[in-house]
């Protein structure tokens, strides 16, 4: 399975070093999400990220940047419904039912179905889809590689989502939330296993 970590929305003490972590322990693909972040405030944490994992990072606006830094792609949203003209790298965007998913998969590298399980750090958000509803979506092959899990994802997650044949998860609060734990890297490890 894909692994992927979105930003936290707020810029963190200590973030730009604990990206390359992420990336050392095997995340896949970084999505730097930042609403409301001036171009300039997400310039600069790309500053401090190592060059070499640039082409694993994704961006959520600011898409000039993506060619700038030579990014892995953009992801589309409401606020930035479009890719560049003539982009020629991955394209992804959120989806947020099953329609959408269908709609959307042919066009893209890959779509995000949220929220899967109650949000870790959106309070009130919760799941969106029964078990029975993702079983079956599978079954009809909706979802498939190109769908990543996004909402609420933690390692206890893992094997619901292989049963619901999902590409990938992405990891927001239940990744953020740790960054301070000193267990944080052992954790990373188990996340890594359970993903294979």
């Amino acid at each position: 399975m894909k692994w992927i970590v979105i930003t936290s929305p707020d810029f963190l003490q200590g973030e730009a070093t604990f990206i390359p972590r992420l990336f050392d322990h095997g995340v896949d693909l970084l999505h730097l999400r930042k609403p409301g972040a001036s171009m300039e405030a997400c310039r600069q944490l790309l500053d401090e990220i190592p060059h070499e994992w640039h082409n694993r990072i994704v961006l959520h606006s600011h898409f000039e940047l993506a060619s700038m830094y030579n990014l892995h792609g953009v992801h589309l949203n409401h606020r930035c419904p479009q890719a560049p003209e003539g982009f020629d790298k991955s394209i992804s965007c959120s989806c947020h039912s099953l329609e959408e998913v269908e709609l959307n998969k042919p066009m893209r590298n890959y779509v995000f179905l949220s929220p899967i399980f109650d949000s870790i750090s959106k309070e009130g958000y919760g799941a969106a889809f029964s078990p029975e509803v993702l079983r079956d979506a599978a079954s009809k092959q909706i979802i498939d590689y190109k769908v990543v899990a996004l909402g609420g994802i933690e390692a206890s997650h893992i094997n619901a989502l292989k049963e619901w044949n999902f590409g990938g998860a992405a990891f927001l609060g239940d990744i953020w939330n740790r960054i301070d734990d000193k267990d944080v890297d052992a954790y990373l490890d188990h996340l890594r296993q359970l993903l294979k």
